[in-house]
């Protein structure tokens, strides 16, 4: 009997560890997913702010030195056009496509989001300067423009596409 109950005990053991693993396992992946989608990386759907209807996808990665930037990848108004040009830039991107074009520049961690970095407007071919932040588990993104302080300007929430 007493044999049996040490058998049963280290049994017992054993699968308690295994459990305890699993759940640190578990835990720990939950966590990395969690955080994953607490970053701007990744593709983002803008939204018109005339019509309130879907304008483009823009995707933004991260560099080696931690800095977001951000390009048009795809136009999605009824009438967009693939060959549009940003004839009203005035850098180097003056009558660029807008297609593939790189909106967001130098973003760069900051505490309660993302800062310091530029956005251009296609549209007017403005350059402002830019933060954001994401909410709502990652799925918004909260971008806002501005000329010298913060209060001058205006946000945009474009939707994260899976």
């Amino acid at each position: 009997m007493r044999r049996f109950t040490q058998r049963a005990q280290a049994l017992a053991l054993r699968t308690l560890k295994q459990a305890t693993l699993a759940g640190v396992l578990l835990a720990s992946a939950g966590l990395a997913l969690a955080q994953g989608t607490e970053t701007p990386v990744g593709t983002w759907q803008t939204i018109d702010d005339h019509t309130g209807q879907p304008k483009a996808l823009v995707q933004i990665t991260e560099d080696s030195n931690g800095e977001l930037s951000g390009k048009v990848i795809k136009g999605l108004s009824p009438n967009d056009n693939p060959q549009r040009r940003c004839t009203e830039c005035t850098d180097a991107r003056k009558d660029q496509l807008i297609l593939g074009m790189t909106i967001i520049n130098e973003m760069k961690k900051a505490d309660d989001g993302w800062d310091g970095g530029t956005i251009l407007d296609p549209e007017n071919g403005k350059v402002y300067k830019c933060k954001m932040h994401v909410e709502d588990n990652g799925q918004k993104l909260v971008v806002r423009g501005y000329i010298g302080i913060s209060l001058l300007g205006r946000s945009q929430t474009w939707n994260r596409v899976q």
